[in-house]
């Protein structure tokens, strides 16, 4: 019978039920129909990245009815508004570029769909879709039309995604039981033992080896096969190559050994290759759990909510100590870090930071709220439904949306040693098995095999990664929480430092306040302390502290205007707090102090002064940064205190005063544009545009659930004294990286020069492989602990 593949999915078709459309043969109509599918919507190259990339699709004819059902699709979604909804799928014929490419263009096969974003590690693809152009069935269906059916538990939706993959143990099990068995048998030939039964059952011994050899052969190793498989058929050499090949010439060749009886063969070497590689798969894996497992563990942000208590008193806890039935006060632009049903009569929220689109939206007393969204004006109370998922966080932070074009060039060293390693090592492989191959058939084989094996540049991969990796580790269990990898790498090239001042390198906790002016009364207090209650900028919340205990009112209208004031209403009585020029009021300040004025009813009543207390360790911290960085101070406020920082800072900082957001942007753009490396930290508010615009943005965090999506890193304020620390760690991670990468190409050419030379054998060579991996990850690790140390 002729046999040939399908166009879409690669399965054998037999010549009877071969179909034919567009001079493309398919095993199935459903084949057919994904192609026709993606034909007509210009989708066809889908087939470039790799051959045959697709699934035949399954019959599954009212499989999803259960999705018509609006309680149902509730509990599924992520996100549900008028007009955006989220969904995250988990589907598992997640496999290759052509999977991620075709999920990442769902919006040319479904209207409505507006983007689709697929996490390849967890098999998952998080869906954003109009509601009102399509639903959550039509989706399901074209997902499993196309090959991608999703799997959907109504039962533990959670954890079922979650569960542990126990293959590989399966496989070492049997890998290792094979090759323990197999080197017993062995024994009495090892030692060349000529007794009379050893000789008598010499030929059933070998052929019971034989046997035991192949169930680590067929399904220990299967993985290999698949991936080298897939890797030629793309037109692509990975590693899996060579190891592939390894294990099929020692089979091959110890069978006839055993068959020709020219000895026992490499069955015990076989058996242990696969085994100990195995092993050294199993050890990548869990360190990159633990890794993983670490840093989702720290990623907590060190951010704080307001949470009303029994009483009505207000107190700033963590946001992972928030649960369930908590009452919490959301002031205007912070984060909602749970979902929960609005208590509040009204409120604004902005869900850009889960939907990319900035238009707040109005919901009502009841409504429920979700985590991600960012209170708009007056303040707001709400319930909690949920405690905080943490991963659902630190998913929104890492928003594509969000994200900044970075340089990625230790992963293009590693990609392109890895390119061009897995073609050289062959050559050389082939090369040396037919120079020995003359002058000893055994020998011959042996070099073969162990190039194959000893030369594998996993352990070179695995360097940046892994680095970067435990060094991610290391600051978050020093309280600065990076965003991801390769801000770490950023932050090695930075040359140039930018501060906020106020909330940066002031503290809100230690500022004395003077009011100067017209004495205010309870009443006038009453409706400061409110109007206060509702902002999340530094000085007012130092004023709302500093102003005594009183009366809670709801405020009729807020409206706070960055970098100048707020203006709220209650009832008939208006206050108005902020700068002298929001105020239009221009009073003498002879001694420039920052100041809050204030003016209720239209009536100008004083100021409050603030004598701003600067953070512990500040004139320490820019004397140590000053020898490697260019240092500037970029301010909203005026220069009042430039005398006191030209005597606290180096004389080389830069003093930058009266600055609004926008032109701290520009500023930022400016450095930018004269070959700076731009690091800006700030405290989220006024200056989330410069955090935005600057190559590094980090955010500082004081008891304020305010930051940034733009910012790449989140330092807990008790550790602003610690940034120079923070720097040279950083410097020191690629330097480890260097040093590692060295490691391992002189490992590769130790191995290679013994194995050519035929002084290597194929089991010590499996052995080495796994011990270069240990090897790698523990110098990487004991370096970036060293490093952190020091």
């Amino acid at each position: 019978m002729n046999v040939q593949n399908c166009f879409h999915c690669g399965n054998d078709i037999v010549k009877q039920e071969e179909i034919i459309f567009d001079e493309k043969s398919f095993c199935c109509v459903g084949c057919k129909t994904v192609y026709e599918i993606f034909s007509q919507n210009d989708l066809t190259c889908y087939y470039d990245f790799e051959n045959a990339p697709g699934a035949t699709p399954q019959d599954i004819k009212g499989k999803y009815d259960f999705l018509e059902n609006e309680d149902i699709v509730t509990k599924l979604l992520d996100f549900q508004e008028d007009s955006t909804h989220i969904v995250s799928l988990y589907i598992p014929h997640i496999h290759c570029s052509s999977c991620i490419w075709i999920l990442e263009n769902l919006q040319k096969l479904q209207s409505g769909v507006s983007t689709s974003q697929v996490n390849f590690h967890e098999k998952k693809v998080r869906i954003t879709y109009d509601p009102k152009k399509t639903n959550l069935k039509e989706m399901v269906l074209l997902l499993s039309a196309i090959g991608y059916e999703p799997y959907i538990s109504l039962e533990n939706y959670e954890n079922k995604k979650q569960e542990v993959d126990r293959t590989l143990f399966y496989k070492i099990g049997v890998a290792f039981f094979s090759f323990g068995n197999i080197m017993l048998l062995s024994f009495p030939e090892y030692f060349e033992v000529g007794e009379f039964w050893i000789e008598q059952y010499k030929v059933f011994f070998r052929w019971l080896i034989f046997a035991l050899s192949l169930p680590p052969f067929f399904y220990s190793a299967s993985g290999y096969y698949v991936s080298a498989w897939k890797s030629i058929k793309s037109g692509l050499l990975n590693i899996d190559i060579p190891i592939a090949l390894g294990i099929v010439v020692m089979f091959v060749r110890s069978t006839i050994d055993i068959v020709f009886d020219y000895g026992q063969g490499f069955f015990d070497s076989m058996c242990g290759l696969i085994f100990f590689m195995l092993l050294g798969k199993l050890f990548q894996q869990k360190t990159y759990n633990f890794l993983s497992f670490e840093r989702d563990y720290k990623s907590y942000f060190p951010i704080a909510i307001t949470k009303i208590l029994a009483n009505g008193t207000e107190e700033p806890v963590q946001v992972y100590d928030i649960e369930k039935g908590d009452r919490l006060l959301i002031r205007n632009q912070e984060l909602i870090p749970v979902d929960g049903i609005l208590i509040s009569p009204e409120a604004s929220i902005d869900y850009s930071f889960v939907t990319g689109e900035a238009v707040p939206i109005i919901k009502k007393s009841g409504d429920k709220v979700y985590a991600g969204g960012k209170q708009i004006g007056k303040v707001i109370e709400m319930e909690v439904l949920h405690s905080v998922s943490q991963s659902y966080l630190t998913q929104l932070w890492s928003n594509d949306v969000f994200q900044k074009k970075v340089d990625q060039k230790y992963k293009t060293i590693t990609d392109t040693i890895s390119r061009y390693f897995t073609p050289a090592l062959l050559l050389l492989a082939f090369v040396s098995f037919g120079f020995w191959v003359f002058r000893d058939v055994s020998t011959a084989f042996n070099v073969f095999t162990a190039i194959l094996i000893v030369a594998c540049p996993c352990a070179l991969a695995l360097t940046a990664p892994f680095t970067l990796g435990n060094v991610l580790r290391i600051m978050g269990n020093r309280k600065l929480y990076l965003k991801n990898a390769t801000v770490i790498e950023q932050l090695a090239k930075v040359d140039t430092i930018v501060f906020d001042k106020t909330g940066t390198i002031t503290t809100n906790k230690k500022t004395s306040i003077t009011y100067e002016g017209e004495p205010l009364n309870e009443s006038e207090l009453k409706l400061l302390k409110n109007a206060l209650r509702g902002s999340n900028h530094p000085l007012s919340r130092r004023l709302y502290d500093f102003i005594p205990h009183q009366e809670k009112i709801e405020t009729t209208a807020f409206e706070e205007i960055i970098g100048k004031g707020i203006f709220a209403t209650f009832g008939e009585q208006k206050v108005k707090l902020g700068s002298s020029q929001f105020l239009q009021h221009m009073s003498e300040n002879t001694h420039k102090k920052t100041k809050v004025h204030v003016e209720i009813n239209g009536i100008y009543k004083g100021s409050y002064v603030f004598n701003n207390q600067y953070r512990e360790g500040l004139e320490q911290l820019f004397e140590n940064l000053e020898k490697q960085y260019n240092l500037v101070v970029l301010s909203g406020d005026n220069d009042g205190e430039r005398k006191i920082l030209e005597k606290m800072l180096p004389d080389s900082t830069t003093l930058v005063f009266n600055q609004k957001p926008e032109q701290k942007l520009q500023y930022i753009e400016q450095l930018q544009k004269q070959g700076r490396n731009v690091m800006m930290v700030g405290d989220g508010l006024n200056d989330a545009g410069a955090l935005a615009q600057s190559n590094v943005g980090i955010s500082i965090s004081e008891n304020v659930n305010v930051f940034s999506p733009a910012c790449d890193g989140i330092l807990d304020a008790v550790q602003f004294s610690k940034i120079n620390y923070f720097m040279r760690l950083s410097k020191n991670a690629m330097k480890t990286i260097m040093m590692s990468f060295g490691l391992s190409l002189l490992y590769n050419l130790i191995g290679l020069s013994y194995a050519v030379t035929g002084n290597l054998l194929p089991i010590v060579a499996a052995i080495i492989m796994p011990l270069s991996t240990i090897t790698i990850v523990s110098f990487v690790t004991l370096m970036s602990n060293f490093y952190a140390r020091k």
